[in-house]
């Protein structure tokens, strides 16, 4: 066995993923089964980032990472440093997958897979066409940007999809992805969030059954949720924290409401799962499976 693997984000070390890997290794049969942590601040500079993406290139012992919450950061500024990047990748303007393969450095964008997996194990194919439901994204990053361009190219599309951000920039970038990729104009409706009031007026307007999905990164790399307290839920929405790990104060305000709102409630564990096997199969070259993905799920489970 020979070289590691690595994952860039904030607090690697907390992540269960530093348990798991190596029982997937195993499983999987990969040459290596170390995992090293990459962790940058929320607010790190283009310099590091290309330091980064360099010291991996330039490695031959590192097979590849993982990057999570500096997705559009790295791409923004290191993009360049790549010899291919997929068309996810390029239209969104992330980067979640580093691998090298023949001597070349190259750049996916998994998310738009691995969200449309994860949000097809708990929302019936036919929701939106059957309920005109909206869809409400907390989030315009590259976790949103990901959801966002999934949802709009479903066969069964939401009505509307709603995204709110406290960024003008994080928002703008966003639409420019989705004028770029071709998106009907009004499927989308992008929320400045400049005060709490805002949220809670695009929560009154979202009808039963929507889908609201916290992809603000609140409750992982800071505490806090994007929704003020006292908001209620849509009835009979289903809800999304993209986040297994963390202080996860949105999730808990779901699950308040849970029973009385008859709420479907969804953590980010499933999501962490694709996310994770999708881009440890791009690195290694491993062909996955339904039944390879099961296993992977089961030893993550256990390893809890």
């Amino acid at each position: 066995m020979s070289g590691y693997m690595g994952f860039v984000g904030v607090s690697t070390a907390q992540s269960s993923i530093m348990n798991v890997f190596p029982i997937w290794a195993e499983i999987l049969g990969l040459p290596t089964r170390t995992l090293i942590g990459h962790d940058l601040p929320v607010d790190a500079t283009p310099q590091e980032y290309r330091r980064l993406v360099e010291a991996i290139r330039d490695d031959p012992d590192h097979r590849g990472a993982l990057v999570t919450t500096h997705k559009m950061g790295l791409y923004a500024a290191a993009s360049d440093l790549f010899d291919s990047l997929d068309e996810f990748s390029t239209l969104c303007g992330e980067i979640s997958s580093i691998s090298k393969h023949d001597g070349r450095l190259i750049g996916h964008a998994k998310d738009p897979i691995t969200a449309g997996l994860a949000l097809g194990e708990f929302l019936p194919a036919d929701h939106f066409g059957r309920t005109r439901a909206h869809a409400v994204c907390l989030g315009a990053g590259g976790a949103g940007t990901a959801l966002t361009w999934n949802l709009a190219e479903r066969d069964d599309a939401p009505e509307l999809i709603v995204v709110t951000d406290t960024s003008r920039e994080r928002l703008d970038h966003l639409r420019g992805v989705h004028e770029r990729r071709g998106t009907p104009g009004g499927l989308i409706r992008y929320v400045l969030a400049a005060n709490p009031a805002d949220t809670r007026d695009v929560f009154a307007a979202a009808p039963q059954g929507s889908l609201i999905v916290n992809a603000s990164g609140l409750g992982k790399d800071r505490p806090g949720s994007p929704v003020p307290d006292g908001t209620r839920f849509p009835e009979q929405s289903y809800v999304w924290e993209f986040n297994y790990r963390g202080t996860l104060e949105f999730l808990g305000q779901a699950r308040a409401q849970e029973t009385a709102s008859d709420l479907v409630v969804v953590d980010g564990w499933r999501y962490f799962i694709h996310g994770w096997s999708r881009v440890i199969a791009e690195v290694f070259g491993v062909r996955l499976t339904e039944e390879l993905v099961a296993r992977l799920s089961e030893a993550a489970l256990a390893s809890r």
